[in-house]
């Protein structure tokens, strides 16, 4: 995987997330009228409340696939590099020795 792979990634994460966050606004403003009556004005209300809530779990489904994809396998890959890598390098500690 490249890293403009990566970048493609996590930037369409983030609109995806800005989306989602204004999605749940607007959804947040449609319950909050009163809709419980039956005129073609509240019909209407909670179709669009109904749209938003499978407009929103589909943009959560890609941004879980997303970040499946191709961020868990970079967070997998910094942690088998922390691994690997002795802990004074971890820190920019180089102003250790090695004692035997």
């Amino acid at each position: 995987m490249q890293d403009c792979d990566l970048a493609q990634a996590a930037e369409l994460i983030r609109a995806l997330n800005d989306h989602l966050r204004e999605m749940n606004r607007h959804l947040a403003s449609v319950e909050s009228r009163d809709v419980s009556s039956t005129d073609a004005r509240a019909s209407a209300m909670r179709l669009e409340a109904d749209a938003l809530r499978r407009d929103i779990a589909q943009a959560q489904m890609h941004i879980d696939r997303l970040q499946r994809r191709y961020l868990s396998q970079t967070a997998d890959n910094q942690a088998d590099v922390r691994a690997r890598t002795p802990a004074h390098r971890l820190h920019g500690r180089t102003d250790l020795a090695v004692r035997r």
